[in-house]
């Protein structure tokens, strides 16, 4: 969702994420150059808000991964506060579809000094991780999946074979302003979401929530659930 400030509501949210993050979340030059030229490149601007980011980072920290996958990698701006919350023994495989994402995130991890630490893959997310089941990868202790709505149902069962008993597992968008609530819509992403958020609740190895979110980026949500078993 692309920012929207024709409503009083709306403005609201974002003079609140902006101060949240002026009051709380250090600048970190690498990261804001990272969504600069995110922005310089044309990407689109859908990427998560500094104190979303600063969220992934201390939530990476707190369960002590040192594995991560995150599915949608866009410009890399996500991806590099997760690989803050690592530390330096830790590793982050992130999946991209586009090209012209994956070049502007390369040079954004180069900048940083976190290429050794991220492995991007190139190509739809479907096909990189039935490779990485197929070659064996070894399980992730955290995963951040924040890609195209409608394949949500299908990434799942992939995902959870790249998980173990305490892997934690987040998911951003899973409201849409909303609209999931209308079992009628013929949408695509909102189908997508719905099924998602149905087969979250039904899946006996996952113990899951989710909340509400408003911010910059307007009225959604986060997924989030713990692999018990």
């Amino acid at each position: 969702m692309t920012e929207d400030t024709s409503t009083p509501s709306q403005r609201l949210w974002t003079e609140v994420d902006q101060y949240l993050s002026a009051a709380m979340v250090p600048p970190v030059a690498a990261i804001e150059q990272a969504l600069a030229d995110a922005e310089a490149a044309g990407l689109p601007p859908i990427n998560i808000e500094a104190n979303q980011g600063r969220f992934l980072e201390l939530l990476v920290r707190m369960s002590g991964a040192k594995r991560v996958l995150e599915i949608g990698t866009l410009g890399g701006y996500s991806t590099l506060w997760m690989a803050r919350g690592l530390g330096e023994d830790g590793q982050l495989v992130t999946l991209e579809l586009e090209k012209a994402c994956a070049d502007v995130a390369q040079a954004n991890f180069q900048r940083a000094g976190a290429q050794e630490q991220i492995q991007l893959r190139l190509g739809p997310a479907l096909d990189s991780l039935q490779a990485m089941i197929a070659e064996g990868e070894a399980p992730f202790d955290f995963i951040f999946l924040d890609a195209d709505k409608e394949n949500y149902p299908n990434y799942l069962p992939l995902i959870m074979q790249l998980s173990q008993a305490g892997t934690v597992l987040v998911a951003d968008n899973v409201v849409r302003g909303g609209q999931v609530i209308d079992q009628s819509s013929t949408e695509a992403n909102v189908i997508g979401t719905r099924r998602f958020n149905q087969m979250l609740g039904e899946n006996p190895r996952l113990d899951a929530t989710a909340l509400q979110v408003v911010g910059a980026k307007g009225h959604d949500g986060l997924a989030f659930a713990l692999v018990t078993a």
